[in-house]
């Protein structure tokens, strides 16, 4: 990577977004370790979660720390998953690792919630689907980030969001 490139990045979305698979592409395009954000959420909010209670700002903000801890802990640069919804938990995140960017991976609600009915093993219940769009904030034009939308093949996303990184645009 050049020295302009981005070192330190947000997949974000809701969930079904495909935060986990887009990420996972692009890491090796990019040369940066990938940790998906879930594996970071305590018991206590998997359990939540499952049982089709949204989570709140309380629950959130110790996930929040942990992440953006994991992303500082990380001087040579990596990525992680997280959903990163509202402006408030990216500043959280920015607070421990000022220099993240935000790939945000998009979609329509419909789309999404096809997907999610269709991901075996996950803990996230479709019914909590639009309690995410109800909380997420878009990126404002002072964050670093860009929008993906996945109505395209992961790889292609993978391969636009690995040049824009690279580019450090």
């Amino acid at each position: 990577m050049n020295q302009h490139s981005f070192r330190h990045i947000v997949v974000m979305g809701v969930s079904g977004s495909g935060k986990t698979t887009v990420g996972e592409a692009l890491s090796p395009l990019v040369g940066l370790e990938y940790r998906d954000g879930d594996d970071m959420h305590p018991q206590a909010n998997i359990d939540k979660m499952a049982a089709g209670i949204p989570l709140n700002d309380a629950d959130r903000e110790p996930w929040l720390k942990q992440i953006g801890q994991w992303l500082a802990d990380r001087p040579e640069g990596a990525m992680v998953g997280c959903s990163a919804l509202k402006r408030k938990y990216r500043d959280l995140i920015r607070e421990y690792c000022p220099a993240v960017v935000f790939v945000h991976v998009h979609g329509d609600f419909d789309v999404l919630h096809e997907r999610m009915q269709h991901r075996p093993g996950h803990f996230m219940p479709a019914s909590l689907l639009q309690s995410q769009f109800d909380t997420l904030e878009p990126l404002e034009e002072d964050e670093t980030g860009r929008v993906f939308e996945v109505t395209r093949p992961v790889e292609g996303i993978a391969e636009e969001a690995a040049a824009w990184i690279k580019a450090g645009a």
